[in-house]
C-alpha cells in the first residue's frame, strides 16, 4: 500500500502472527519475517533478481564474520551461493518429483508438498549444485488474490527454497484496481471487507512486486538445527502464548 503512496522501496523486519494450526518442525504462530516490496519493475524476474542478490551479500557477510564460528559450534559450513538461482517452472518441478515414484497427495493439487519440495532440492543439489531455487508458474487457484495473472491460468510469483523448505513466497502484484476487484470477487472475498485495501489502487499505482522471507526458518537451515524452535528466543505455537 506505500507504493501509492509514492514510497518507491520500502522494507519491514518484524513479528507476523499466523493461525498455523500444524505441529511440525518449521511452523510457528509467531516468528520473524523481512518483508520488501518496489515499485517500477518490469516482471517478477525484477524480484527474484533482487532477492538472489540480497541473498549473495547476506551469506557472503555471514561466512566472512561468522563463518568459522557456525563451523565450530554447529558443524555445518556457511556456503556461498552462485546467482542466478535455478529457475524451475511448477509443470517441471512435479514432473522431477513424479519421475521418481512419489505420488504428491490430492490436498496439494498443482503444487509440491514438504515432501515434493525435499525431493526437488535433492534434485537440483545433485544435478545443478545449488541449495536455493525459484519455482515458478504456481496456478492462480493457489495464490491470493492480489498476485498478477498470466493468461494461461498461472500466477507471476515464486517461492524460494532454501535446502528443500519453502522461505519466501514472493510476486509481482496486481495494481490496476478493476483487475484486483475482479480477482477478489473470484476467490470468494467480500469486496466491502476489503474496501479500504482496493481505494489505495483507486487513482493509480506503478507497477510493482514484492516478497515476504521467513527469517526463522533460514537461521535454522542455514545453522543445520531441526526445528525453529531451536532459533527462537521465545517460542510460540498452537499450545503456547505465555510467557
Amino acid at each position: 500500500m506505500a507504493m501509492s503512496a509514492g514510497f518507491g522501496k520500502v522494507f519491514e523486519i518484524g513479528p507476523v502472527f499466523r493461525a498455523n494450526p500444524s505441529f511440525t518442525s518449521r511452523h510457528d504462530t509467531e516468528f520473524t519475517s523481512v518483508d520488501a516490496e518496489f515499485s517500477w519493475i518490469d516482471s517478477f524476474e525484477d524480484v527474484m533478481s533482487f532477492e538472489e542478490k540480497w541473498l549473495l551479500n547476506i551469506l557472503t557477510d555471514i561466512k566472512e564474520k561468522f563463518g568459522s564460528l557456525i563451523e565450530e559450534k554447529f558443524g555445518t559450513e556457511v556456503v556461498i551461493p552462485s546467482v542466478p538461482f535455478p529457475r524451475i517452472p511448477m509443470n517441471e518441478a512435479l514432473e522431477i518429483v513424479k519421475q521418481t515414484g512419489y505420488v504428491i497427495p490430492d490436498e496439494y493439487a498443482g503444487e509440491l508438498d514438504p515432501e515434493g519440495e525435499r525431493i526437488l532440492y535433492e534434485y537440483v543439489r545433485k544435478n545443478l549444485n545449488h541449495e536455493f531455487m525459484f519455482v515458478v508458474g504456481y496456478p492462480k487457484s493457489i495464490r491470493p488474490f492480489y498476485h498478477m495473472r498470466n493468461e494461461d491460468g498461472t500466477t507471476k510469483s515464486f517461492d524460494l527454497l532454501y535446502k528443500g523448505l519453502e522461505i519466501t513466497t514472493g510476486a509481482q502484484r496486481e495494481h490496476r484496481v478493476e483487475i484486483l476487484t475482479k480477482q477478489a470477487i473470484e476467490k470468494n472475498i467480500p469486496i466491502d471487507s476489503i474496501s479500504f485495501y482496493l481505494d489505495f489502487f483507486r487513482y493509480g499505482v506503478p507497477p510493482h512486486g514484492g516478497f515476504g522471507f521467513g527469517l526463522t526458518r533460514f537461521l535454522m537451515l542455514l545453522l543445520g538445527l531441526k526445528n525453529v524452535r531451536e532459533v527462537t528466543y521465545i517460542y510460540r505455537g498452537p499450545n503456547r502464548l505465555f510467557p
